[in-house]
């Protein structure tokens, strides 16, 4: 028992700031501490079986954990506009706002404007900075499926740039031109 707390206790500090950043920018701070809890958690539980790399098998443990806390977050709306309807509150309260990304306007509606799944694959790419085969371990897929996967979602996100990129001013001009 001693030498499994000795392995976690020195393979959870490396964890904790790369998961807490990765949950961050997909959920709201509340639910990025309790899917974090949970994630470490399972690396507790199943500490025989992370790998020599444990920050992809990790950020896939996260994302599963943050998968059911966003199931069990709509079920209980669910539950919730059931019992609205049966009893309707005096006032009526805000849902959960905001994903608490700030950043580029045109990139966010970029990514906002793809499939779920290409945002994710550009996000651990880019946000994550994984490689391909690391991006394979989290999504469960073969390396080469993880790269061409993200060849064709930086394909899609740069058609999508393309299309809220404001036109250059000298193409548009009419300046000297007689019409």
């Amino acid at each position: 028992m001693e030498d499994r707390r000795a392995r976690f206790e020195e393979l959870a500090p490396g964890l904790v700031d790369p998961l807490r950043r990765f949950l961050a920018r997909r959920t709201d701070a509340a639910t990025a501490e309790d899917v974090l809890a949970d994630t470490l958690l399972v690396c507790w539980r199943r500490l025989d079986q992370v790998p020599a790399e444990p920050l992809p098998w990790a950020y896939a443990v996260a994302r599963h954990c943050l998968a059911n806390a966003e199931r069990s977050a709509r079920r209980q709306r669910r539950v919730a506009a059931k019992v609205a309807t049966m009893d309707p509150p005096a006032t009526a309260t805000p849902g959960p706002g905001g994903d608490g990304a700030g950043g580029d306007g045109a990139l966010d509606a970029a990514l906002a404007a793809l499939r779920p799944a290409d945002a994710e694959l550009l996000r651990l790419w880019a946000w994550e900075r994984l490689e391909a085969a690391q991006i394979a371990q989290v999504l469960g897929v073969t390396p080469n499926a993880a790269a061409i996967r993200l060849h064709r979602a930086r394909q899609r996100l740069a058609a999508e740039l393309r299309k809220s990129a404001p036109v250059s001013g000298h193409e548009e001009s009419r300046e000297g031109r007689s019409r």
